[in-house]
């Protein structure tokens, strides 16, 4: 590519000409070193660097760069009138934004890490201390619905971690953070959230006590729904737990009803459970991807579901949900991390620079980048191992909330109430 490359001034650029910046990515206000210029906010970006020369590749270009012009008259107007040097440099806002965005995502993980341990002690103390449990249940159901359901701007994030054996609790919290986005997506009173966030909290408890066979569905979900009713759940809480495995042309369990027969939020916890399922099944050797779970669902399974909840749930998740491994239209590898609820197609992506600590990874947020989009999806045990190793995609896919205000925004003294300390 190198002996391709031609020199021209910066005065010479222009939008559609494929250029090639020889500095590093701390030096350099692009994520990419090459790309093709697609704005005239690039074009004045690049002459702000004060290059004498920059490289570009003729065969990748739109164009001819632009003329030399030797009259003073014929300069372009931003080198007639450049702007005054700002405070901080390009490169230097944009390293603050990238560790403002690793805050935030760390604080999304402690607190998922922080509501599974209140799951999980809130779902064994449910026999033994079932009023304090409800309360404290409650308690952690109403914070979720005021992150999913009132809050406007939250949008959906893939927690990162290295657990690869099946967790009951965190199996419970993913349900009922999806179902809640999803309720929010559906239009739900936050009363009716409540209910189902409740539900989804407690869909799988005394799994410990029963096998996991089809022949046992019966009693597994008749003994969930003693157990909530004996502390004190509600009639709607109880027959959610019943309905919470049934399909809407009758297939499912333990009952077979239809959907005419279902409670409708019912479909909603239906639809995330199986996607859930899909994702986390109990082997993580049969772990689908994100992609293929939710492709599964709706060209193979998706007379089993409510069709406003399902479509709805892609929506949400978007063409590659949260926690995909997906291949870059400049060929880098990366991971989906939050969605863009504007821009399904365009989310945030943790993404593999082997000259940056993966620490402190590189994220971008593709609503903001020109010219790169997603190419196609990919399991991870076919990323080349020096991409999966600084990657390190995890087997099990876990889901939170990040207000999407906070990655986009200055973070001082940043804080969530429910954020452990």
């Amino acid at each position: 590519m190198k002996d391709q490359l031609q020199f021209i001034e910066p005065r010479q650029l222009c939008v559609g000409l494929y250029v090639h910046l020889d500095l590093g990515w701390a030096k350099r206000p692009f994520m990419f070193s090459s790309f093709k210029i697609q704005s005239e906010d690039q074009v004045r970006k690049l002459r702000q660097l004060g290059l004498d020369k920059i490289r570009y590749d003729p065969e990748r270009s739109d164009c001819e760069p632009l003329p030399i012009y030797t009259s003073s008259a014929k300069k372009s107007t931003d080198e007639q009138a450049a702007p005054a040097e700002p405070s901080k440099t390009p490169q230097q806002r944009r390293l603050e934004h990238l560790k403002q965005m690793n805050a935030v995502i760390r604080i999304c993980e402690k607190s998922f890490a922080h509501d599974v341990s209140i799951a999980r002690k809130l779902v064994r103390d449910l026999s033994t201390q079932p009023d304090a449990a409800v309360e404290e249940a409650e308690t952690l159901v109403d914070r979720l619905v005021n992150s999913a359901v009132t809050k406007p701007d939250s949008v959906l994030h893939a927690v990162s971690g290295h657990h690869t054996t099946p967790d009951d609790y965190e199996h419970a919290l993913n349900v009922a953070v999806l179902s809640l986005m999803l309720a929010k997506e559906i239009g739900v009173t936050a009363s009716d959230a409540r209910e189902l966030g409740l539900a989804a909290l407690f869909h799988d408890i005394s799994n410990e006590e029963v096998p996991r066979y089809k022949s046992f569905i019966d009693q597994r979900c008749e003994n969930r729904v003693r157990t909530v009713k004996e502390a004190g759940l509600s009639d709607t809480v109880q027959r959610l737990i019943m309905q919470h495995m049934e399909h809407v042309d009758g297939s499912g369990s333990p009952s077979n009803l239809t959907g005419e027969e279902m409670d409708p939020l019912a479909k909603v916890l239906s639809v995330v459970y199986a996607y859930n399922s899909l994702c986390n099944p109990n082997n993580p050797d049969n772990a689908m991807t994100p992609f293929e779970a939710i492709t599964h669902m709706y060209a193979t399974d998706h007379e089993k579901y409510d069709p406003q909840a399902l479509s709805l749930l892609m929506k949400m998740l978007g063409i590659y949900p949260p926690g995909s491994i997906v291949q870059l239209s400049n060929g880098t590898y990366s991971i989906v991390l939050s969605m863009n609820p504007n821009q399904p197609q365009l989310p945030i992506m943790r993404v593999h620079h082997p000259t940056i600590p993966r620490e402190t990874p590189l994220m971008i947020d593709l609503s903001k980048e020109s010219g790169i989009t997603m190419k196609n999806c990919m399991p991870p045990h076919e990323l080349p191992r020096e991409v999966f190793e600084y990657l390190r995609p995890t087997r099990r896919v876990s889901y939170y909330f990040v207000p999407r205000k906070m990655l986009d925004q200055p973070l001082p003294g940043i804080a969530w109430a429910h954020a452990p300390q």
